[in-house]
């Protein structure tokens, strides 16, 4: 029988009690603009990391040093580094300027009186091409004040649409880092990752005909019309292109890197001499979710090592009984982990080892348990007012004069709510496919 013990745990307790409780203080005991992201996350996991290893004196440093090193050797850490590092360069490569052409030739195509709701479609494909939901947020949330503005729409709700888009995106994107992880996590393919769109595409479509009511209601007759460089929406389109047909995902990259390198360079949006730069730029932008992931292996190994695994699916076991059960203590669990790291990549790199034991013990297969961890982290990240996307979307608002808060969005945040209801019916009522 495996061994049992609660106490390993400590070092994720300590990880959440740090990080929540220190983010809680900066946010909004000292007032520091966007506290929970003046966080050094790493940092807080290597003292996670210190408490696991002074844990368990029956076993010599070296000895734990050697289980460390199996557990960031597995070659689902491996490569997902390997393909945050590529997704990095892709979008160094391609930069703003890409995304905003994708955006506007999208919106200049439509009539002004649909602008809300294709905002949200606009940000579902951009946030499909860039794999990033804050990337998203930041490019096209500009575009929807200007929306708002020239229109009379409602500011709150043209964010809300914005961020409901890169939250579908951030979902289904092939090189979105929350797909990688939950994918290689769990010991997947990537073109599994469809498995997810048959729970965001009826959530999206009930949220944009949502969105389009509520829109059109206040529509005073204006309009938006931007310039934009039809040729460089070209790497993004080969990306989503080649994700959607399966293939490899380090292909699908190496494409875009390539495309999107020629295409820059002939359009002259970025000089010869800068490429390699803003390709290192790119990677670099990657280093600290590359690290989390080391780290997070490393800890996680400790953990499952003392029994705390053990202990925790036993717990769990208690409380949630048959596979559906299991799908929804997944999805708790990931959640949970969410609101403590306010990351969703993090609370699902965190949550995988658990989540593979449990798949094996509730009989899920690995492409489930991915699509329900990568489900269920979004639809928490997508509302938690203190989390990275309300942060930027916030700021990028006062940057253009609107005064826009947290609770003035959240309640149109519509996918979100509608990607959980669908996300239950999928556990209760779905059929599993065996492989």
């Amino acid at each position: 029988m495996e061994k049992r013990n609660g106490k390993a745990l400590l070092p994720i307790f300590v990880f959440v009690v740090l990080y929540l409780g220190l983010g809680i203080l900066f946010e909004y005991g000292l007032r520091i603009e966007m506290g929970f992201y003046k966080i050094p996350v790493v940092v807080i996991f290597l003292i996670a990391l210190l408490v696991a290893c002074l844990q368990n004196r029956a076993l010599q440093l070296n000895d734990k040093l050697a289980v460390m090193g199996t557990g960031i050797s597995d070659p689902n850490i491996i490569t997902m580094i390997l393909i945050f590092m590529l997704a990095g360069i892709f979008v160094g490569v391609v930069g703003r300027s890409s995304a905003n052409s994708v955006a506007y030739f999208i919106l200049s195509l439509i009539p002004p009186q649909f602008a809300v709701a294709v905002l949200f479609i606009v940000s579902c494909l951009v946030s499909l091409a860039m794999g990033t939901s804050v990337g998203t947020i930041t490019l096209i949330v500009p575009i929807g004040i200007a929306v708002a503005k020239a229109s009379g729409f409602s500011v709150p709700l043209c964010i809300a649409s914005v961020m409901s888009g890169a939250m579908f995106g951030d979902n289904l994107s092939f090189i979105s880092d929350t797909t990688i992880a939950a994918c290689n996590g769990q010991g997947c393919k990537m073109t599994d990752n469809k498995e997810n769109f048959f729970i965001a595409l009826p959530a999206a479509i009930v949220s944009v005909i949502i969105i389009f009511v509520l829109s059109v209601k206040s529509y005073n007759g204006g309009f938006v019309a931007e310039k934009y460089n039809l040729i460089q929406t070209i790497p993004y389109i080969l990306v989503l292109i080649g994700g959607i047909v399966g293939l490899n995902v380090f292909l699908v990259l190496i494409i875009g890197v390539i495309s999107g390198s020629v295409i820059m360079i002939a359009t002259g949006m970025i000089a010869p001499t800068d490429l390699l730069g803003n390709m290192g730029t790119g990677a670099a932008g990657m280093f600290e979710t590359s690290m989390v992931a080391i780290l997070v292996a490393a800890i996680c190994a400790l953990i499952k090592e003392y029994g705390g695994f053990a202990a925790l699916l036993h717990w769990i076991k208690q409380v949630f009984k048959g596979r559906r059960g299991g799908l929804l203590g997944m999805g708790l669990l990931v959640g949970l982990m969410d609101i403590a790291t306010a990351n969703n990549t993090v609370a699902i790199v965190m949550a995988n080892p658990i989540a593979k034991e449990m798949s094996k013990d509730y009989g899920i297969s690995s492409r489930k348990a991915a699509s329900i961890l990568d489900t269920f982290s979004c639809v928490f990240q997508g509302i938690l007012p203190y989390g990275a996307q309300m942060l930027v979307a916030i700021a990028a608002a006062s940057g253009l004069g609107e005064t826009v808060n947290a609770f003035e969005i959240m309640p149109k945040l519509f996918y979100p709510y509608m990607l959980l209801i669908s996300s239950l019916l999928f556990i209760f009522f779905g059929k599993e496919k065996q492989k």
